[in-house]
């Protein structure tokens, strides 16, 4: 008999080591149960494009002390230009990464012109406070050189699960480009060059896009309904040309997923940059994209949301479950998914086996 949705475990442990080496990285499929990551040529065919996102994360969390000496934190959102002076942040208290992002001090009130500042002398002046919430500012940070501020006062944006502080070079993909994400997208860290060589002598072929990952929390629920925040993308003309001619498209990320799917929610999907605007869930139709290689996300989060555009709800739960009897990790340095369109059409049938495998 098939258990019933609520009595499904769901109890998925964080990868807490951020040098947990690539190839510990375990893949669950569906079809195929779980592989190591190296064993993940095996899920490619003739006719597929993978399609991963090859933004570099900048270092995006900056402690100060407003002018009343507070100590608070502020975390970039993505914006259209990387290095701009004037960005829209998230305004936290007090404390750092190590306590719970949902627990951490609110912080103080600012005011218009008021300033934050930083160790070595550079501030930021605060120019407007968003009707959703006065922890999302934008700012205009007073320095000559906004890249060389960031690299030398910034650290990578991370949250209580890790066991010490990330350094810069642990949040990011083997094959990152331009430094638009704030927050690593974490499929593709275990994705080496080796293995996509073993992807493309499968017969599929690999192709890029660059999309600006934003937060992934934020402490503020009346923000965290927000998200994902509308974040930028460029998509180039080989992509699309793969795309057009491939029998299945899998995206490495939900980031892929919202660049092409939203740069083909209004037509045929083209190349250039936009701003993705969709936010996909249960009923979203997909127009692109067939499967994805995700990171292993819980119900409640915002990842959920999308991978049920995939999947539905049983289908979901139980592979959820699956993977914490096998004990694999979650969060960017965990362990990952794969999860193709053929499991929304496989129907009850489908989702009743998969859970019974799952117990």
């Amino acid at each position: 008999m098939m258990k019933a949705l609520n009595h499904v475990p769901l109890a998925l442990r964080p990868a807490r080591d951020p040098q947990r080496p690539l190839s510990d990285t375990r893949v669950l499929s569906a079809a195929h149960g779980v592989l190591p990551v190296e064993a993940v040529a095996a899920l490619f065919e003739p006719g597929d494009v993978l399609v991963l996102n090859n933004a570099s994360t900048l270092p995006a969390s900056l402690h100060g002390r407003t002018g009343g000496d507070a100590a608070v934190e502020l975390r970039l959102l993505p914006n259209r230009e990387p290095f701009a002076k004037v960005r829209d942040v998230v305004l936290f208290g007090s404390g750092d990464w190590r306590t719970d992002t949902d627990r951490r001090p609110a912080p103080p009130s600012l005011a218009l012109g008021d300033r934050i500042h930083f160790a070595g002398g550079e501030s930021a002046v605060v120019r407007a406070e968003h009707a959703l919430s006065e922890r999302w500012l934008s700012v205009e940070f007073e320095t000559d050189d906004m890249a060389e501020f960031l690299f030398e006062a910034a650290a990578p944006v991370q949250y209580a699960h890790l066991e010490r502080p990330l350094r810069l070079s642990e949040v990011q993909t083997p094959y990152g480009g331009p430094a638009w994400a704030v927050e690593m997208p974490s499929t593709g860290r275990p994705l080496s060059f080796a293995l996509l060589q073993a992807i493309e002598a499968r017969g599929a072929q690999v192709a890029w896009l660059t999309h600006g990952a934003g937060l992934s929390a934020t402490g503020d629920p009346r923000i965290d309904r927000q998200l994902p925040f509308p974040e930028r993308y460029a998509i180039p003309e080989p992509t699309v040309r793969a795309i057009e001619g491939a029998e299945r498209v899998i995206a490495v990320g939900t980031t892929v997923v919202r660049a092409l799917e939203s740069a083909a929610e209004h037509g045929p999907l083209h190349a250039g940059e936009g701003i993705a605007t969709l936010v996909l869930g249960p009923n979203t139709p997909l127009r692109v994209v067939s499967a994805i290689l995700t990171g292993m996300h819980s119900p409640g989060e915002s990842h959920w949301e999308l991978l049920r555009a995939f999947a539905d709800d049983h289908v979901l739960y139980a592979l959820h479950a699956r993977a914490t009897r096998k004990g694999l990790l979650a969060h960017e340095f965990g362990d990952l998914l794969f999860l193709s369109r053929a499991s929304r059409r496989e129907g009850q049938r489908g989702s009743s086996l998969l859970l019974e495998r799952a117990f």
